[in-house]
This record gives C-alpha cells, sequence and structure tokens, in this order.
C-alpha cells in the first residue's frame, strides 16, 4: 500500500517525493530534484516527513539553483551524521522491533492500546523543545517529545504492529492562545477511521492514564482541536471512544450515581465521561452536588479534574478536609511548554 501523503500527489510531487526521501535516506549532501516553486518543495518534504517517521535524523533543507536549470539543489540539514547517525539507526530499529514483539497476537484495538499505554507511561513532554522532541528519538530514546515526536512514534509503531495510521497536522491560533502546530494520528480500527491524540491524554495521565483522546470521531475531537492543514480521513463513528466502550460514559444522573458511590465506597479513583446531553454549567454544578454527597456519606472529600471540551471528569476521594475542582487543559503543553509529569510509575 502507498504512503498516504504520498497517494495524494500528482506524478511530479510523487517523483520530487520519491528523490528526497531516497537522498535523506541516505543521507546525501545534495539531492537533484526538477525545477518548482519552494513553497510546494517544503510541502512535499512535510508530507513525506509525515509519512516516514523513521527519518529522524533530518530537520529541514535549503535550495539551491541556477537561472537557466530545469532543477533545483536540495541541502538538507541533519542531526546526525556518519558513524552517529548509524549507531542511532540501528538502536532506532533495534527498539521498534523490541516493542513491537510485545504486541504480537493482539487484536488491533489491543494494539494501538498498548502503544498508546506505553508512550504516556514512558515519555514527559519536553517543555524545552530539543529539536530531537520532534522526530522518534525523542520518545523512544530519550523518553522526551513534543506533539510531533510524539505522533511520530505511535505511527512508527502502530505501522510495525500492522495497524494503519495518518499523522494529522492542523495550524497554530495565537487569537486562542495556541502557539503552535499540533499533531496526532489517525487510526484505522477494524475497518474504521478514529483520532488518537496520545500528547493531550499524555498531559492529562497524571496519576492513572487517560483516555480522553481514545478513537475520537470528528465532531468530538474538533470541540478542541484546530481544524486539519492536511486532508484526513473522515472520522465518523462516535460510537467507540474509549469510555463509552468500558462502560464509564453517562447519559443519566442517577446510573452515575451508583457508580460514584461504589468508587467511594472502595475509595477509587472514578474517570467518566457525560454525555446526556451539553456539559452546562447547571449540569455541572448538579453533579459536583451529587458527587460531594457521596462522598460525604463515606466520609470522603472529592478533588475532580474537569476535562470542559471533553465532558470527562476524574473524581479522587480522600480524608482531607478540602474538596477541590481543577479545570483542566490537555493542550497546555502546545500553548506555553509542560512541567514534567511524574514518571514513578515506570522507575
Amino acid at each position: 500500500m502507498e504512503p498516504y501523503y504520498y497517494a495524494k500527489m500528482n506524478k511530479q510531487e510523487k517523483n520530487v517525493y520519491q528523490a528526497m526521501k531516497i537522498g535523506m535516506m541516505k543521507a546525501e549532501k545534495m539531492i537533484l530534484v526538477p525545477r518548482m516553486e519552494v513553497k510546494q518543495l517544503y510541502n512535499i518534504f512535510l508530507k513525506m516527513r509525515l509519512d516516514t517517521p523513521f527519518l529522524f535524523w533530518v530537520s529541514t533543507f535549503r535550495c539551491r539553483s541556477y537561472q537557466d536549470s530545469s532543477h533545483i539543489q536540495i541541502v538538507p540539514t541533519y542531526i546526525f551524521e556518519g558513524k552517529k547517525l548509524a549507531e542511532q539507526q540501528r538502536a532506532m530499529t533495534s527498539r521498534v522491533e523490541k516493542l513491537t514483539k510485545q504486541n504480537t497476537g493482539k487484536t488491533s484495538w489491543e494494539k494501538e492500546k498498548w502503544i498508546h499505554d506505553f508512550l504516556c507511561e514512558n515519555v514527559c513532554y519536553d517543555k524545552l523543545k530539543k529539536p530531537y522532541s520532534h522526530e522518534i528519538i525523542g520518545p523512544l530514546g530519550h523518553g522526551v517529545g513534543v506533539c510531533e515526536g510524539i505522533a511520530k512514534a505511535a505511527k512508527i509503531l502502530l505501522d510495525a504492529a500492522g495497524v494503519p495510521c495518518i499523522i494529522a497536522l492542523s495550524d497554530a491560533n495565537p487569537e486562542k492562545g495556541i502557539k503552535y502546530r499540533h499533531v496526532w494520528n489517525v487510526v484505522r480500527i477494524e475497518g474504521t477511521w478514529y483520532h488518537l491524540d496520545v500528547t493531550f491524554d499524555l498531559s492529562l495521565s497524571r496519576e492513572e492514564i487517560r483516555y480522553d483522546y481514545f478513537n475520537l470521531d470528528d465532531s468530538r475531537l474538533f470541540r478542541d482541536h484546530e481544524p486539519v492543514m492536511t486532508n484526513v480521513p473522515a472520522c465518523a463513528d462516535g460510537n467507540h471512544f474509549y469510555y463509552l466502550e468500558q462502560k464509564l460514559s453517562f447519559t443519566k444522573m442517577d446510573m452515575l450515581e451508583k457508580r460514584v458511590i461504589q468508587a467511594a465506597k472502595k475509595n477509587r479513583r472514578l474517570t467518566f465521561h457525560w454525555r446526556g446531553g451539553y456539559l452546562t454549567r447547571q449540569v455541572l454544578d448538579e453533579m459536583l452536588r451529587m458527587i460531594q454527597k457521596c462522598g460525604r456519606e463515606w466520609g470522603k472529600f472529592v478533588h475532580i479534574g474537569l476535562n470542559w471540551q471533553q465532558a470527562v471528569l476524574s473524581v479522587d476521594f480522600s480524608k482531607e478536609k478540602k474538596d477541590s475542582l481543577e479545570v483542566e487543559d490537555a493542550n497546555e503543553g502546545e500553548k506555553e511548554g509542560m512541567p514534567e509529569m511524574n514518571r514513578d510509575r515506570n522507575a
């Protein structure tokens, strides 16, 4: 099967794409391609990199041209070269192969969840945004990454596991405080496409792994994501997102109350999704009163994390004499740079 973005190009674009890919895989100092606008060359380069996450040693390129020439010279910028590059290539190949073996015999959904959980448990968001954090070597080699590196790491692992995967890209929106482009994945599970944003889930995963952005449809994802800059398949199935599959999505307050009582009694965290209409201030207030009441019946106070855009709440119970509500922002790292998370779970 042809790479996703490559398959959508015309013949000339495909020729340039292939020349770039072959030359950069060999770490050539100069690559000759047919003359075209620099903006178009960068667009092809971008899509080639989205299709090919293993090209972690390439950061950018510059162009050289001569007035009467029908070709243009591409001069890549490499993070690693020579023996150092060969060492890093071997290390990354070995790392991907080792991780892929742990997915043997699993269903597509199980493979996706394992990869999602592995990245959430083993990667910290790189608030300094080092160059390698934009590539697979950041998350898979150093345990740090930004959204681009995390999405590329997810893709290379999903590809290796035989789960079709695309990298999606949206633009920045300074008016909303979104300083940077955002990158996530679109995956095909049992023939159906879904959005998977590991970076956003990672940013919410403190004491437990979160699944607020695991297999969302378009209507849910774009509540807090900017429109895609690159065309990706429509994700129309809204009936298989994580919390619904795990029977943690509620439409009635009385059904939710039963689960809250169980959690308070057993002193367990309860993370759930509300789909009983819009999560308005009035509905939220009613929900908070009910949760606090259930907690008091078992001598507990409540600490709640709220992802308002996705209508997901995470409730903890404790004997500390104070209730708290934290409105969470899954996009915090992409706005300002997110502090490193506690990684004690993997110490």
